[in-house]
């Protein structure tokens, strides 16, 4: 079983930035996958990293603006988001998955919880 706990939603500025982090608990040798969900519209793949953190992958409409990244002494994956738009207000989950890191939510096992990330104009 694994644990993710997320934190660093919030509201910010179009402009602005923002750092989330999910902080992972149990069996930590995972992928991690960030996702993004608007109320009435399908969960979207946001960015992901190997458990041992040499891969990652965006989704074309935050390549350039967000970095995620590891620390796995702290068992924690951070999603770095710069140049926010309105249009990244979202809840955003982190999720885990042993294996390779993949797009499609359904190939994660373990949710986080999902923080609300506000961008106002």
């Amino acid at each position: 079983q694994v644990q993710l706990v997320e934190s660093g939603g919030g509201l910010v500025q179009a402009g602005g930035s923002l750092r989330l982090s999910c902080a992972a608990s149990g069996r930590t040798c995972n992928a991690v996958g960030w996702f993004r969900q608007v109320l009435g519209k399908e969960r979207e793949f946001v960015a992901a990293i190997s458990w041992n953190g040499r891969n990652t992958d965006y989704a074309d409409s935050v390549k350039g603006r967000f970095t995620i990244s590891r620390d796995n002494a702290r068992n924690t994956v951070y999603l770095q988001m710069y140049s926010l738009k309105r249009e990244d207000t979202a809840l955003y989950y982190c999720a885990a998955r042993p294996g390779l890191a993949t797009k499609p939510p359904a190939s994660y096992d373990y949710w986080g919880q999902g923080p609300q990330v506000t961008v106002s104009s």
